[in-house]
């Protein structure tokens, strides 16, 4: 079956329930707008409901819904060119721009998702997200239990997080643009216990923190970090547990606040680090290689404060904190810990 509105069907809602519901395989909608659903979370009251499969959904419109897509056991299913608007309420209120659950092998491209609470993604393996648009919501895209999920190419902006991988090992976050994840507690990227996944060629900017990482016990579950910009962040990387073992590799860290934050002294020492550039490198390239002749090091002195003390981040960057910061550097009266240690720093 074929729906094409041709932009200017609309199927209005009576604010209860959902808008629009496919219980087949094989349907094509098209062109259409959808507006008016229900505001029930335990209905999952949506602007569409998917089941099936070898659906394609492409150049429609949702307003004033309060999920916008809801897939539910949905395969084999292209979601194109769609423009998804949530119900005018507080962030906690709202629904999922698009919920996907217990399906695999879709694609959903090039669609704008705003004023939403989360793209959720859960029991989903091997879908493919490209070229996407979210902004003002909580999480720009939150992964659970989803093993090889390709997230490439997609903008994330004014989010609480950016990206949340949990539990799905084999991701790929590739060319993606996330910024302005300021909320307490969020990051632009945070992975955890999703082995063997590559964070690669992603612009990470103006977020609380740029990448947040478990340490896993295991170093061939490890992250490949790889040709990523961190710039403008109030903490570049942030690392928890008591082991390491990620790969960080050609990655720009620019004018963040802090580079490395870690619960543990060890857990950044433990990382790999290789070819990376520094805006903090205090070096010289004096045979003009691209590569400083001499090891980039980062310490711990004072800043251990405010990390082993999270009620003390308040007063971190205060003059007094700053002088005490000055002093460990000038004359330390205890063994600073090492962060981490790349041994050929990129000048260029």
């Amino acid at each position: 079956m074929v729906i094409d509105g041709d932009h200017r069907a609309v199927i209005q809602g009576d604010g209860r329930g959902t808008v629009l519901s496919v219980e087949a395989d094989g349907v094509t909608l098209r062109g259409l707008r959808l507006r008016g659903s229900g505001d029930s979370h335990d209905r999952v009251d949506a602007g569409l409901l998917l089941q099936g499969d070898g659906h394609r959904v492409e150049d429609n419109d949702f307003d004033d819904v309060l999920f916008g897509l809801h897939l539910k056991g949905v395969n084999r299913t292209l979601i194109k060119g769609n423009r998804v608007t949530g119900k005018l309420l507080s962030v906690g209120l709202r629904g999922d721009a698009l919920r996907m659950w217990n399906s695999r092998n879709n694609r959903i491209e090039d669609n704008r998702f705003t004023r939403a609470r989360d793209l959720t993604v859960t029991n989903s393996p091997d879908n493919r997200f490209t070229g996407n648009h979210f902004s003002d919501g909580r999480y720009g895209m939150h992964l659970i239990f989803s093993p090889r999920l390709h997230i490439e190419n997609n903008h994330l902006t004014h989010t609480g997080t950016g990206i949340v991988g949990l539990y799905s090992p084999g991701l790929t976050l590739r060319g993606n643009h996330i910024a302005h994840a300021l909320t307490d507690g969020g990051a632009g990227i945070m992975i955890k216990e999703s082995p063997q996944s590559v964070v690669e060629n992603n612009q990470i900017l103006h977020c609380a923190v740029g990448l947040k990482a478990d340490a896993s016990l295991d170093a061939r579950n490890a992250l490949v970090v790889r040709g990523n910009q961190f710039a403008h962040n109030i903490v570049g990387l942030a690392f928890y547990g008591e082991t390491g073992g990620h790969q960080f590799m050609d990655n720009r860290f620019e004018r963040n606040l802090t580079t490395v934050a870690v619960s543990a002294p060890g857990v950044g020492s433990a990382n790999i680090w290789r070819d990376n550039h520094w805006d903090e490198y205090q070096g010289f390239d004096r045979n003009r290689d691209g590569v400083g002749d001499t090891a980039h090091e980062l310490y711990l002195f004072a800043d251990r404060i405010w990390m082993e003390t999270p009620m003390a981040t308040f007063f971190r960057n205060s003059p007094a904190l700053e002088m005490l910061d000055f002093l460990e550097r000038l004359a330390p009266f205890s063994s600073p810990h090492r962060l981490l240690r790349d041994p050929q720093p990129r000048m260029r």
